[in-house]
């Protein structure tokens, strides 16, 4: 059989400077009573953050093999407001905030329809593989400030 071509996972999309990331919440995600565990809200989160940084074309995987550094959560906020259910169709929008030489904080809202149901701000540190801070690359810097400038200009 073969597999068509334009079959791929989705990486969500930017929207005035907004990445917008869709999933649904599976049998897995739940807990006996079919309400989203807590911790799964994160790994959507992450799978979103993961996407966004896809899109902008920042390969996490070759800058750690290179030995050039890798992004580490440093400090995270988050307010569940909502329970997430069994079958939920969920999207998880994700703005960059906060650029600095090291490090980015981005914002992130999970919604059902437009009904809140977590929000997080993501501090995330650029480190060493010795796990020392160090600037991220400048086409990163560049690509998270014009990401930036959409959402400014909405």
């Amino acid at each position: 059989m073969e597999i068509p071509a334009d079959i791929k996972p989705f990486d969500g999309r930017f929207v005035d400077g907004k990445h917008f990331f869709a999933c649904r919440v599976y049998f897995e995600d739940t807990d006996f009573s079919g309400i989203v565990y807590h911790a799964n809200y994160l790994r959507y989160m992450e799978r979103a953050r993961s996407d966004m940084l896809r899109l902008l074309d920042m390969d996490q995987g070759a800058a750690y093999d290179s030995g050039e550094g890798v992004y580490a959560v440093v400090d995270l906020t988050m307010k569940y407001l909502l329970p997430a259910k069994l079958n939920d169709d969920l999207v998880v929008i994700s703005t960059v905030e906060t650029l600095r030489a090291a490090s980015v904080i981005i914002d992130q809202k999970i919604m059902r329809g437009q009904d809140p149901i977590a929000s997080a701000s993501v501090h995330a540190a650029f480190l060493t593989p010795a796990g020392r801070p160090r600037r991220q690359p400048k086409a990163w810097t560049k690509a998270f400030a014009g990401v930036m400038d959409r959402a400014d200009t909405k």
